[in-house]
């Protein structure tokens, strides 16, 4: 089992994460924090443990110090957790940073599950080609290990017959909703006709990224209403 440490400000978008990982096997939430000086006081703890934390999803945006300075610091600890770097931010100057002080792979938001879901697994399967507390791996043992970390093109995580941008467009209107949005929003959001907008919260919704509702307020036929998990 694979111990995972959220770090995230956004009580919600905690929530949302945990609610991921626990749809995937092999993989355990063994804390939530919201700042960095949590984040590091339960990290070096968990360190000092037979209980390590394995793997740190970690927000950016912290409010209290920057999540590039407590990357650093996680990489200081003994055994050091790996990191996924999760921000809306999309400055290459950024993700350049990140990787720099220890990010093995970096998810912008909003993401769908089969995004989240995507990393994770690529990330399970780099820690089983590298498997720590073993003899040095072969140049070829090593290359393997990060080439599963590597994402060729972004088609790997969106849905088959999709357009990738178009599938995050659709995925950030829903997520920018509280309330949830029909079809006919999204469309006019987006900038799509609404059977294309329809066709993609379907897939959505089947994956389990969002919820679906129907809606009998007003005349007219029920609509159905389209929510963020």
């Amino acid at each position: 089992m694979i111990s995972v440490m959220i770090v995230e400000d956004d009580l919600l978008i905690a929530e949302a994460h945990r609610t991921y990982l626990s749809r995937l096997e092999g993989f355990s939430a063994v804390a939530v924090v919201h700042t960095a000086r949590e984040a590091m006081q339960t990290a070096a703890a968990a360190a000092s443990t037979d209980s390590p934390v394995d793997l740190v999803l970690l927000d950016l945006g912290l409010p209290d110090a920057s999540g590039i300075s407590l990357a650093s610091a996680l990489a200081g600890l003994r055994p050091a957790p790996d990191i996924i770097a999760i921000t809306s931010e999309r400055d290459l100057e950024m993700v350049r940073a990140a990787v720099a002080h220890g990010a093995l792979a970096y998810l912008l938001k909003p993401f769908t599950f089969a995004a989240f879901r995507d990393r994770l697994e690529r990330y399970r399967r780099y820690r089983s080609a590298l498997p720590a507390g073993v003899d040095a791996a072969s140049q070829e043992e090593v290359d393997r290990a990060m080439a599963e970390l590597r994402v060729a093109t972004d088609k790997s995580v969106a849905p088959k017959g999709a357009a990738p941008q178009t599938n995050d467009d659709i995925a950030r209107a829903v997520r920018d909703d509280a309330n949830g949005v029909t079809a006919d929003e999204v469309a006019k959001k987006v900038g799509v006709s609404r059977v294309t907008a329809w066709r993609y919260l379907e897939r959505l919704a089947d994956e389990g990224t969002v919820t679906r509702t129907t809606d009998y307020g007003g005349a007219g036929r029920p609509k159905t209403r389209y929510q963020w998990r």
